[in-house]
Parts: structure tokens; sequence; C-alpha cells
């Protein structure tokens, strides 16, 4: 009994130091993008035919905030993917440590693929039609404190839905999923994307559409991934297994 309380309690603290160094690395990442926060907002503004105004003096400071965090956050997502790898590598196989580590480049590549999707491909289209919409109506001008959450509206979900093939990669890897699994639940899977898409989009049915159609085909090529991870996995079990009787068979001998 005592040896498990022990057990649980390196885990914590395990846990804890993994935690910690994550939350540090943020920390580091956020006071980077607060220094370069100027250069990144002359970047978002500088194809804006009108100048962004804002409300009020904290206005500014939450967008510096807005922009460091992504900065942040996306600086970040390599090194928690590797303190969570560090965390449950001791409970994987041989083969399943080295699949897992070579996921955690991907992470980062996707995830500013992401944001580099939402920004350039959705972003455009649903903010000229926004403005289109409003015609002769209205004047347009943009706070901001407004213009910037669009952006973040527009490009966060995108950064953290494309991390979803290698997430369900590594879940294949450690045995948790299976393509199997993936392609029965489809209509479910589908439900709930479809979901996530009308709630992170504005309301409008064209912005629904652009969002919903790149979700669904990140989860076909998701369970397409899967197929290729778990092949891959019963093969490398299969050899690991032969490869142990063998040494069995040669320690008897």
């Amino acid at each position: 009994m005592e040896d498990k309380e022990l057990n649980v309690i390196d885990h914590l603290d395990e846990l804890r130091k993994r935690l910690m160094i994550s939350v540090f690395a943020f920390l580091v990442f956020f006071v980077v993008g607060f220094i370069f926060v100027e250069d990144i907002y002359q970047f978002f503004v500088q194809d804006l035919d009108v100048k962004l105004i804002v409300l009020g003096p904290s206005d500014i400071v939450w967008i510096y905030f807005m922009i460091a965090s992504v900065i942040a956050l996306a600086g970040t997502i390599p090194i928690l993917a590797t303190q969570i790898w560090l965390f449950v590598k001791p409970a994987l196989k041989p083969i399943e440590r080295k699949m897992t580590l070579s996921y955690i480049p991907a992470l980062f590549i996707l995830f500013i693929v992401g944001l580099l999707f939402g920004y350039f491909v959705i972003f455009p289209v649903v903010l000229n039609f926004l403005i289109e919409l409003s015609g002769e109506m209205v004047v347009t001008n943009f706070t901001a404190d407004k213009y910037f959450r669009f952006i973040m509206n527009m490009t966060i979900p995108f950064g953290i839905l494309f991390l979803m093939p290698v997430v369900i990669m590594f879940l294949t890897s450690l045995g948790l999923v299976n393509p199997y699994v993936l392609a029965k639940v489809r209509k479910y899977a589908y439900f709930v994307l479809v979901i996530i898409a009308v709630v992170i989009s504005p309301p409008d049915i064209l912005s629904d559409f652009l969002v919903t159609i790149p979700l669904l085909f990140l989860y076909e090529i998701s369970v397409n991934l899967s197929k290729i991870v778990y092949k891959k996995k019963l093969k490398k079990e299969k050899e690991w297994e032969e490869a142990e009787l063998e040494n069995e068979g040669d320690q008897q001998n």
C-alpha cells in the first residue's frame, strides 16, 4: 500500500515538474512576443484601408496581450508536447517511444499551418463578405480590439484543429484508438465537427461552410493516417515479438 502511495506521489511530482517547465516556457515566449508585438501589429494592419481605432486606454494593452499570447502558445506547443512525451515515456515500449517522438515537430508545424490557413484563406473571405454585406448602409470602422478578436477567432481554432491528424496518430500508436473505431463513429464525429464549425465561425452560412469543409477533410485525413500508423504498429509489434522469441530460444540453447 505504501509503495503504491509513493508511486502516486512520484508521478504527481513528475507531472508538476513537466507542467512547471511548460508554464515557464509559455512565460518566456510571452515576453518575447511582447517585445516584438509592434512589428506583428504592423504586419496585421498593413493591408487595411482604414485606420483602427480604440475606445479606451485599456484596449491597446489588451491587444498587446492577445498578440503576445498567440506567440507564446505557438512557441510552447512543441515544448509542452515534449514534456508530455517525457512524462509517459517510462510506460511506453521502445517502438512506441520512437514513433511518438517523431510527432512533436509535426505538432508545431501543423499548428502554424492551421494559423496560416485561417489567416490567409478563411479570414479574408469572411471579412470581405461581411463588409460587402453592409454595403452603403453603414460607415465601416474597426476598433482595434474587435478586429484582432476577429482575427483570433478565425485563426487560433484552425491552429488547434489542424493538430487533429497528429493527435490521432499519437493515440493510434499508443493503442488508444484505431482506424476502424474512427470510421465507425464517423457520423458522430461529423456532427461534433459541424457544431464546432458553427460555434467558432461568424453567424452566416458562408462562414459556417468555409469552416466546416476543412474540418471534415481533416477528419478523413486523420482516419487514413491512423490506418497507416496502425498497420506499421502491428508490423513492428510482430517483428518485436519474433525477435523476443528468438532471443529466448538462443538463451535456452
